[in-house]
């Protein structure tokens, strides 16, 4: 069989089209490395590309990519950069909807996708939480989780958008599938044995009781139990330093129990490189961590680092689930 058969087909939403994604899509593509991994498939609407084209000087003919125009904006009409639209928001949703079918259907194998504004997709009268949320429920799922790779650490969330306080009410079952993806995803990534940390719910991993009870409660059952079927784990472990000696080389992944005690020190980290991943799910979708950043859009300005991580990710696993 030949390289280029081999090579995975990969979807790219290109998102909000006022936002930065046709931009550093085209960007990144720009780049042979990126472009030469993969059979790249791109969802969105000629308005938005013809704007990032205009933008960035790179022209989408020039790379040889299969671009697909949904035709859900008026062709004559100028994409306005920076506008918190209702059809925006509905286009970049239904870019999202069809790349997910593409790969339940095996016609792709992974999906790469541009970031959204969740403002835009709910004005156009769909409710909305995130891509992580809406992939999942296209997929029959409803027990998804999200992954932050990067380059020295990843991080799986027990709860993502909700709120602080409930995802404070902690469930054994759920940390430890939380844990269970995670160790299923970084395996994808490369590691034969990951080494996970979980964190703490509370300071100090509650401090044998002192400062709460769910770390014994709820946390500490599920560590023992993902121990027990020979998983690599360790915790409750302190939120507050484990992501230091983590990053020095302890740890492969951290288990957070909430969105913020991920979402900070990972992009402290290393932003650019840090890679969105959806977990518990049967496809594979990596995104960029970063948003339509309206402020910047159509200026040339917005970074493909991230979007080129998102792309490189998605190629990894995806050859990693087909054992090319």
């Amino acid at each position: 069989m030949s390289a280029a058969i081999e090579l995975p087909r990969i979807v790219v939403t290109l998102g909000d089209p006022a936002g930065v994604g046709a931009e550093v899509t085209l960007k990144a593509l720009s780049h042979p490395e990126v472009r030469n991994s993969a059979h790249w498939i791109l969802l969105g609407d000629t308005p938005a590309v013809q704007g990032g084209e205009r933008s960035t000087g790179v022209k989408l003919a020039d790379l040889n990519v299969d671009f697909r125009d949904k035709q859900l904006l008026p062709a004559d009409e100028p994409v306005q950069f920076g506008a918190l639209r209702a059809d925006y928001g509905k286009a970049a949703a239904a870019y999202v909807h069809d790349a997910t079918l593409m790969c339940l259907s095996g016609e792709a194998d992974a999906m790469v996708t541009a970031p959204l504004n969740k403002e835009a997709v709910t004005m156009s009268g769909m409710p909305f939480s995130g891509h992580t949320e809406y992939i999942a429920e296209l997929c029959g799922n409803s027990d998804s989780r999200m992954l932050l790779a990067g380059v020295k650490l990843s991080v799986v969330h027990v709860s993502t958008h909700t709120s602080l306080r409930n995802a404070c009410n902690l469930n054994t079952n759920r940390i430890i599938r939380t844990i269970e993806l995670g160790n299923e995803a970084m395996k994808l990534l490369g590691k034969k044995t990951p080494r996970i940390a979980v964190c703490g719910l509370n300071p100090h991993a509650g401090e044998h009781g002192l400062f709460g009870s769910e770390d014994e409660e709820f946390i500490k059952p599920a560590v023992i139990a993902c121990q027990a079927k020979g998983i690599q784990c360790e915790g409750p472990v302190a939120p507050d330093t484990i992501f230091f000696r983590a990053a020095a080389g302890s740890h492969d992944l951290i288990v957070a129990m909430y969105h913020d005690q991920g979402h900070i020190p990972m992009k402290l980290l290393d932003f650019e490189a840090t890679v969105n991943t959806s977990l518990g799910i049967p496809i594979i979708r990596t995104s960029v961590d970063h948003g339509t950043a309206f402020d910047i859009a159509g200026k040339n300005i917005a970074s493909e680092g991230n979007m080129i991580a998102a792309m490189k990710m998605a190629v990894t696993m995806a050859k990693h689930r087909r054992g090319l």
